[in-house]
């Protein structure tokens, strides 16, 4: 009786007045895309800049995959839990700012690292601040936009990840090759500060409501527990997470290992990686990014489904331009498939996260938003990675002149297990449509 007593509370309440919202929402949505970019850039530079640290280090695919999946996860995922239940009952603005210097020193620290070790524990602090950057995030755009429009924001505001990509490949790579791999993590970082220290004076806290338009007190603040047994027993937000997560193992597994694939076995140059391949994230990621947008808000109003049945769509279409491009022989019909599959295999982060930010209650988004980065980003971030370094060492102990490869072939049947997930979610939400 109690979880389904949480499970109700966690359904919106009907508004009977307008909720104040901010009155310069382009401004509020491009910082938080600008610290995004930031927060991904930091991200990714582990993966953009694979082949110079393994060099200088000494290290193998597996310590790769775990930098950057296990260890990175393991603070990453579930320190944003507390974090986004402080947040919640705090000010969110005061927590993205904070976790957004925590995570800029953390880089730093990782172009000072001189040993693996170092570069593990960089890492882990950078997960930890990381930790706090997106649900704040999702929660702000959700006070600032109002139902109808959130879809076209989420999409813009998810343009970080892509822009953040192509940032960090041009950069990261031009840096590295004209000086050192080091330098990028320390020039990127000292940016991140700078970030930080602005965050406050341009984003205004938005005032604490409770979905009635009214100043929420104290009192108002929803229950820990009471709100994670509501997300994991309500079967919309846990398909979606589930269903995120299964695809997350093949986006996180192929992204940390793209650069590497693309130098090692498709021939490729980081001087060619940070033009190229820095044109195909933005195309490719960002098309798909600013198209499950538009479609969310055009195509939702008539029916919910078409939050799970786009991407299981775009997820099957996605998949055999996957296998092509593992195979491609040369590195230009590479990039060329691999632009087609970033555009599909990305339409399910907007859909996932404007779902769940929708059917969580006001005073629980940022949670239910860190809920949701929790169960997507251990399955993909913290075990992808971690599974394409593994079975890549696997393959190459075994004699295999082309292990990274075969690792990402591996990738494969995780395709079919999100395509099942969310074709469940749209059933699950044409039985809730059907009963209204």
């Amino acid at each position: 009786m109690a979880i389904l007593n949480s499970v109700a509370a966690i359904k919106p309440r009907p508004a009977t007045a307008p909720a104040r919202r901010s009155r310069r929402p382009g401004i509020v949505l491009a910082m938080l895309t600008f610290v995004y970019v930031l927060n991904f850039l930091d991200r990714q530079l582990l993966g953009i800049l694979a082949k110079p640290i393994q060099d200088s280090l000494h290290l193998t695919d597996g310590q790769l995959g775990l930098i950057g999946g296990l260890y990175f996860a393991m603070f990453y995922c579930f320190i944003a839990i507390p974090v986004s239940w402080l947040a919640d009952r705090t000010s969110k603005v005061g927590i993205l700012t904070l976790a957004c210097a925590i995570w800029s020193a953390a880089t730093i620290a990782c172009g000072l690292s001189r040993t693996y070790p170092q570069l593990v524990a960089g890492r882990m602090l950078v997960g930890f601040g990381e930790a706090g950057g997106v649900p704040p995030s999702y929660a702000l755009i959700t006070d600032t936009f109002a139902p109808g429009k959130r879809g076209v924001a989420f999409g813009i505001y998810n343009l970080g990840p892509p822009i953040g990509a192509a940032l960090g490949i041009a950069l990261g790579a031009s840096i590295a090759a004209a000086y050192d791999w080091r330098d990028a993590f320390i020039t990127i970082g000292i940016v991140g500060i700078f970030a930080a220290a602005a965050l406050p004076f341009v984003i205004r806290e938005p005032a604490r409501e409770d979905g009635t338009g009214a100043d929420r007190t104290p009192r108002d603040n929803a229950p820990f527990w009471g709100t994670v047994k509501a997300f994991f027993a309500n079967p919309v937000m846990t398909l979606a997470a589930f269903g995120s997560g299964a695809t997350q193992f093949v986006t996180y597994g192929l992204g940390n290992f793209a650069v590497l694939f693309l130098i090692r076995e498709k021939g490729m140059t980081l001087p060619q990686i940070a033009i190229w391949y820095a044109v195909a994230i933005v195309i490719g990621m960002g098309g798909g990014m600013i198209a499950s947008g538009r479609i969310i808000d055009r195509f939702t109003r008539g029916s919910r489904r078409v939050f799970a049945i786009a991407p299981a769509v775009s997820l099957a279409v996605s998949m055999p331009f996957y296998l092509t491009f593992v195979w491609a022989p040369t590195w230009p019909l590479a990039l060329i498939l691999l632009t087609v599959v970033m555009f599909f295999n990305y339409f399910y982060l907007s859909c996932s996260v404007t779902l769940v930010q929708e059917e969580a209650a006001p005073n629980q988004r940022v949670l239910a938003g860190a809920l949701l980065l929790l169960v997507m980003n251990f399955i993909g971030l913290g075990l992808g990675p971690t599974w394409v370094g593994a079975a890549s060492d696997w393959f190459a102990a075994r004699g295999a002149t082309n292990p990274l490869q075969l690792s990402l072939y591996t990738l494969t049947p995780f395709y079919a297990v999100a395509i099942a997930l969310f074709l469940w979610l749209a059933r699950t939400l044409s039985r809730q449509e059907s009963r209204i």
